[in-house]
């Protein structure tokens, strides 16, 4: 079970950041969260911390696993929005998944981001995902399958590929992990 620790310091601009990547207004996401758009203006700019169940609700707006709002480490001292130190990576996801992302830009505040997964051998995406992203990836190590635009790919160290809004699938058959780095543009996490 997922045991948050403290939220990171860049919160309100996170939240801010997945609100308008996803087109929503400070009034609908009031509406689905039943608070005022006064509360959520002040959680944005840091002024008032949500709760718990707050950010569960967030989460569940932006449908985004709640990690995501938690785990990042403390940076050094002028590191705070530009270096992300191995240790220090955002988990994204659920611990044990057959899926391990972790985030490798400092917040969610770019145009972009960037994560570094891992697909554990027998692990799938069970049926197509579409977003509307464009995406690149780059295996870094063991072997990965693509389905992209109902095209089949086998990917390996040093390939990329890139998704433009289409239908994409993932598999990895073989017996170990692949490690791939995906920029996604605008971020969805």
């Amino acid at each position: 079970m997922f045991q948050p620790s403290a939220p990171p310091a860049s919160l309100g601009a996170d939240l801010r950041a997945l609100r308008r990547s996803r087109g929503i207004t400070l009034q609908t996401l009031a509406a689905r969260l039943g608070r005022s758009v006064g509360w959520i203006s002040q959680v944005e700019r840091d002024l008032s911390h949500p709760s718990i169940d707050d950010l569960r609700a967030f989460a569940g707006a932006f449908d985004v696993p709640l990690s995501i709002f938690f785990g990042q480490c403390a940076t050094r001292a002028g590191e705070d929005g530009r270096v992300v130190r191995a240790g220090a990576r955002r988990r994204i996801g659920a611990e044990g998944a057959a899926l391990v992302e972790e985030l490798l830009s400092p917040d969610l505040t770019d145009e972009f981001e960037m994560v570094h997964s891992t697909f554990q051998p027998g692990a799938s995406l069970p049926a197509p995902q579409q977003r509307p992203t464009t995406e690149v990836g780059y295996i870094v190590s063991g072997r990965l399958d693509m389905t992209i635009g109902g095209q089949d790919f086998t990917l390996d160290p040093g390939d990329s590929f890139r998704i433009k809004g289409e239908p994409f699938r993932w598999a990895n058959p073989y017996d170990r992990p692949a490690v791939a780095i995906w920029v996604i543009a605008p971020p969805v996490y």
